[in-house]
Order: structure tokens, then C-alpha cells, then sequence
């Protein structure tokens, strides 16, 4: 999994990226640009394509028509703020939890500190719970209530449960790695159906980023 990700990136490493999940640690600077994920060449329009043939002789006439529905479309990350503290309005999209820590948090839209202070951040422009694409979901590890605390912990086939006003989402755990900060893929929107959740690694360092992938379940 870890090489198909590695091996489908669409967009330049920085020297810096997604450090607003280590305050406390640090602060390391969120990076003033993010590419933009170029899905191009993996994203399709939502619409149905009919093809339609005929045959016809003196006696009879046929017609038959086939219709192929596409994927949708595959959403886009925005590019974080310059400013790392920057203000970010309080936007509320519903819960996660992960059951086998204990966890039952408030989900936020945003990656700067000002929100990751309040609990965990939906990165806006991928995936909503439920929806295709990557979810992805910063959180602190060593500041305020450090709702990623013990990510390190999960095993895989592990719960994260999403409820937003869509309806109630289970993903499950597939792999737990440790990547350097400028590890920009992680918020890479991919076919299917996943979500990712991301913080500082070690706990007290911003040396490197631990990341949970997670697979929505299909039951």
C-alpha cells in the first residue's frame, strides 16, 4: 500500500509540511504553499456514457444500448494558510472516535493551530466521511486535551468512527507508519474509499510524522 501511494504522488515535496499537529512540540511552520493534487489523470466527470448501435436488414431491426457509470470525481486539498496561528472560524463538522483509546472528540474543518488547539481538524478539500477519496485528520498529540496521544497504539482492524450530518462512517485500520515532515503524499487524494489521520512522532518531537491509514468498512 505503502509503494502504490509512494509511487502515485502528483505534486513536489517541500522542505516543510504539516507540522500544525505538533504544538506544544515545537510549532514547526506550516508550509507557505501546497501543491495542488493533480487528478487529472485519475478523475473522470460524474456522468453516465450511453453508447447506442443499430443493425437493420429488409426484414428486421435491432437496437441495443449500453450505459457505463464513471467514478466520481476525486476532491482536491486546498493549500494551507501562510500564517500558522492563523484565525480559522470555529466550523463544527460532527465527531470522531476511536474506540480502542478512548477517544470521542469534536471534528473540526481546518489545519491551523487555532483549530487543532480546539481538537482534532478535517484538512478541507479532501474527503468528507463517507465520501471518495481521503479523509484526512490532523490532531495534537502533547498540547491541550492531545486527542492523537496514543495513535501509535492502534492495531490494525482498529476503529475510526466519523458521524457527520451525512450519517455515521467506520473505517478500519490497514497500516501505521513513521514518515519525515515533508511527507506530502499523505494528504494525496487516491481512488476508493480511506481516511488518514497524521501527528508528531515521538511523542515531544517534531522530528517526524506518524500516520494511520484507514479503510472504510464495507459492511
Amino acid at each position: 500500500m505503502t509503494r502504490m501511494r509512494r509511487g502515485m504522488r502528483s505534486m513536489a515535496i517541500g522542505a516543510a509540511l504539516i507540522a500544525a499537529a505538533c504544538a506544544g512540540d515545537g510549532e514547526a511552520a506550516l508550509p507557505s504553499t501546497l501543491p495542488v493534487v493533480d487528478t487529472t489523470a485519475r478523475t473522470v466527470p460524474p456522468t453516465a456514457v450511453s453508447t447506442t448501435s443499430s443493425t437493420s436488414t429488409t426484414s428486421t431491426s435491432t437496437t441495443s444500448s449500453t450505459t457505463t457509470t464513471l467514478p466520481p470525481t476525486l476532491p482536491v486539498p486546498i493549500a494551507p494558510p501562510d500564517n500558522p496561528r492563523a484565525d480559522e472560524p470555529e466550523v463544527q463538522l460532527g465527531t470522531i472516535e476511536i474506540p480502542a483509546l478512548g477517544v470521542s472528540k469534536t471534528l473540526f474543518s481546518g489545519i491551523t493551530l487555532t483549530t487543532l488547539d480546539r481538537g482534532p481538524g478535517h484538512w478541507p478539500g479532501t474527503a468528507m466521511p463517507g465520501e471518495y477519496g481521503n479523509v484526512v485528520v490532523a490532531g495534537h498529540r502533547t498540547s491541550r486535551d492531545r486527542p492523537f496521544r496514543n495513535i501509535d497504539q492502534l492495531q490494525n482492524g482498529d476503529e475510526v468512527v466519523f458521524t457527520t450530518a451525512a450519517g455515521r462512517f467506520v473505517y478500519l485500520v490497514t497500516e501505521i507508519e513513521v514518515v519525515t515532515p515533508d511527507a506530502l503524499w499523505i494528504v494525496d487524494q487516491l481512488p476508493g474509499y480511506t481516511a488518514t489521520l497524521f501527528a508528531c512522532h515521538p511523542v515531544g518531537s517534531t522530528r517526524e510524522r506518524i500516520v494511520v491509514h484507514l479503510q472504510l468498512d464495507p459492511s
